[in-house]
């Protein structure tokens, strides 16, 4: 028997992914092949009541069925979406804490005459660095 031979089932490439989603419309997860959520509640602001959140809405990630939701029909591009784009800078090579930097110094410049929109980048930005430190990113 070969050395490099491998025996385990090879993962499908449909395996579904807990994903988080951030835009104007909606915040929390959501799974990457089906219709199913977790609205993340809206005054839900404390960084460890936020850990928790996450923690159950995984418990409830791992035990959904797709089958009973809609199928995904593939990701909406949404310009709105700042985690996107913070995960983008990730997927190039980035480090997390210096991809964070970068997107809020585009941010900076592309809305600089809105404070709303720059305080909730940097909240977005805080917020994907302590899900990257809980391993849930």
């Amino acid at each position: 028997m070969n050395g490099s031979e491998d025996r385990r089932p090879l993962q499908p490439k449909t395996a579904r992914e807990l994903v988080w989603t951030s835009n104007r419309t909606f915040q929390g997860w959501t799974c990457s092949q089906c219709e199913w959520n977790s609205p993340l509640p809206t005054l839900l602001s404390d960084a460890d009541a936020r850990t928790a959140f996450d923690r159950l809405a995984a418990a409830k990630f791992r035990d959904h069925v797709c089958a009973d939701h809609l199928a995904r029909l593939g990701m909406l591009v949404d310009d709105e979406s700042f985690t996107a784009r913070i995960r983008k800078l990730v997927s190039q090579g980035f480090k997390p804490k210096d991809a964070v930097e970068l997107f809020l110094q585009e941010v900076a410049l592309e809305f600089r005459n809105e404070p709303k929109t720059l305080a909730r980048a940097k909240a977005e930005g805080e917020d994907f660095l302590r899900r990257v430190k809980a391993g849930l990113i």
